[in-house]
Formats: structure tokens, sequence, C-alpha cells
């Protein structure tokens, strides 16, 4: 259904449900960019919600990788695997559970992206860490100023190197009966970071 490589598929184009997020297609351009793929990586998405970052991925790991899709919402694994079928991918194995309990359970990651966490940001990434190879990146998204900052510091504790923090404000624009407006989304914080 996609085919084109560049990442940011809109938004538009994935199923979605009012009770399930989804991270937006110039955000997740982004951090599909800051996680820097390669064709036969192995990538976790934890909280996939949606499930747009897991095929957005999925595209960029080619068949040869495979993506983790996890979340302890049976509606986002629900959609999640929609998506999946909607754009053709068959390298995600979407799991439904507590990330906390999964992450053990899998292989080693090249990268690994973070979303919704429920509060538990700074447990999962320690788990991560753990699993994530040398070398391999961590992305982390947030809008809450107070998981920015636990995830700060949990990342100068367990001494990833190359921390990029990039703030973005996305505005798109809205037809109106007299023209065209610009209406401004919530702002959202990019962590990433490479396993020294």
């Amino acid at each position: 259904m996609w085919k084109n490589k560049t990442p940011g598929i809109p938004d538009e184009q994935f199923e979605r449900t009012d009770d399930v997020p989804i991270t937006k297609e110039e955000i997740r351009a982004l951090q599909i960019s800051k996680a820097r793929l390669c064709p036969g990586q192995t990538v976790y998405d934890i909280g996939c919600g949606s499930g747009s970052i897991s095929v957005e991925a999925a595209l960029q790991i080619e068949s040869s990788g495979i993506v983790y899709a996890v979340d302890f919402d049976p509606k986002a694994v629900e959609l999640t695997k929609k998506n999946i079928e909607k754009f053709g991918v068959s390298n995600v194995n979407v799991i439904l559970g507590n990330a906390k309990e999964k992450i053990s359970e899998l292989p080693e990651a090249d990268a690994i992206f973070i979303g919704g966490t429920g509060g538990d940001t700074k447990e999962i990434i320690e788990l991560c860490q753990n699993k994530l190879k040398s070398g391999g990146r961590i992305v982390i998204g947030v809008i809450l100023i107070e998981t920015l900052f636990s995830v700060i510091s949990i990342m100068d504790k367990l001494n990833f190197t190359s921390v990029d923090i990039t703030q973005i404000t996305i505005s798109k624009s809205r037809k109106t009966s007299t023209g065209t407006m610009m209406l401004a989304r919530n702002p959202v914080t990019i962590i990433s970071a490479t396993k020294s």
C-alpha cells in the first residue's frame, strides 16, 4: 500500500479509533530517522498504540528484520494488527501484555521505540537498556514534563551516549469558510541515544 521508502505515511491512511493513540506522521518520521534503521534489524515498539511506528519501522528494516510491537491494551493490539494487515507487512510480531514482563522474553534489539508506557517509562528504559545491543539506538517520545525529567535522569544514569533531545511543535492547516488556518498540536519531545 505504501510504496515510498521515506517515512511519514499520512495519518489518514491508518485505521484509527478515538481511544487508541497514534504517533502523528511528522513526529513518526522524525522518530524513525532518529532510530537510524537498517534492513535486517530487530526493533521493539513498546506501547505500540495504533501500530503506526511498527508499520513504518517494518518497512524500513524490510522482510529480513523483525518488529516486536508490545501493548497492554487489547484495543491497541487489535488496531495494530489491522494496520499491519492493511499495509501488507509480515515482519511484525504483536504482543499483548505488560512491557515490563514481556521485554525479558524478547531477543536483543538493534533499535527500541518507547511510546505510551502508562507511567512506567523509567523502569521500561532500564529493562530495554539490558536488551539493546551495543551501538543500538533508543528513541522515546514524551509529552509530559515529568516524564521528560525521568527519562533524562535515567539516560544519564545508564551511560547512554549521543543523547539528543528535540522538541517538536507541529501546526497543520485546516480549511475554513474564509481561508486556511493553522492549528497547533501538542508539543512532543523526542529523546534519542546510543547504547555505548
